[in-house]
């Protein structure tokens, strides 16, 4: 039986077919707010609900000269302001234990990076903040022992746990394997499954690259195989996105494949009665 998670209005294992979604990293306010209220038009004519990411630094470029975003306190400054003006629940990922109690003050949701999933203190310090805490699933890690992570988080006494699959190493290379979902499923915890991460190429050049034009079979593999929700990554012009270019969902494009995973979802759920 999966548990019930609520991150503000959204709630997870309760029939519905969650999104979080937004660009990788946040490259500034204007772009940011435009985002977030684009996404939200499509997914509130959907039906779908919709929780809003983005990065205030991404700590795990390839490169020194890589773009990481604003500072921590530009980057929480902007996230609250979408979370007023747009009226969505916040995401973003916290690298160290002691950003996780500022963080929790603005965010609804506080996410594990793939590479720091087995980081105890960070775990813990992000569940001891009460808030909901998305963990995803390291490229290194076998389904199954993503029961640990989550038990260093319930350790806190914090149950608001989801879990997120994003490909797993083969060599160099990605793969997913659909049965991870139902694998960690049986945590007990809401599974989300990373489209865009998952069509990751590591290793090209000097900068992760990707197919994006995988990102629909992935997505729909993954709704397909019962996963309780979705994450992509989402931006107007991919190609010049300041950060996994290559992988993230063209905004224009969004509708349509939200409208195609629906109509999955709906179809393997005949039971569920959508709200009015």
């Amino acid at each position: 039986m999966t548990k019930k998670v609520t991150v503000d209005k959204v709630e997870y294992g309760a029939g519905s077919l969650p999104l979080i979604a937004g660009p990788c990293v946040i490259e500034s306010r204007e772009h940011s707010l435009k985002m977030a209220e684009s996404i939200r038009t499509i997914t509130d004519s959907l039906g779908m609900p919709f929780i809003y990411k983005s990065s205030f630094d991404k700590a795990n470029r390839t490169e020194t000269n890589s773009f990481r975003g604003p500072n921590i306190d530009e980057g929480l400054s902007i996230l609250s302001e979408i979370k007023k003006e747009i009226d969505v629940p916040v995401l973003t990922d916290v690298h160290l234990p002691d950003q996780c109690s500022l963080v929790a003050e603005v965010v609804d949701v506080l996410q594990i990076p793939a590479f720091l999933c087995r980081q105890t203190d960070l775990l813990i310090s992000a569940g001891e903040t009460g808030k909901v805490v998305n963990i995803k699933k390291g490229q290194f890690l076998a389904p199954a022992k993503m029961i640990f992570a989550a038990e260093k988080v319930s350790s806190s006494g914090n149950e608001n746990i989801l879990l997120t699959e994003r490909g797993t190493s083969f060599g160099y290379d990605l793969v997913s394997d659909m049965t991870a979902i139902p694998t960690m499923q049986t945590s007990g915890y809401p599974v989300i499954f990373d489209a865009t991460h998952s069509s990751q190429v590591p290793g090209v050049d000097s900068s992760t690259g990707g197919q994006r034009e995988m990102i629909p079979v992935l997505a729909k593999s993954a709704v397909a195989a019962g996963c309780d929700g979705l994450f992509m990554e989402v931006h107007h012009d991919p190609e010049l996105a300041k950060s996994d270019a290559s992988t993230q969902w063209p905004l224009d494009q969004l509708e349509g494949l939200l409208t195609t995973l629906k109509k999955i979802f709906d179809s393997i759920n005949p039971f569920i009665i959508a709200k009015p």
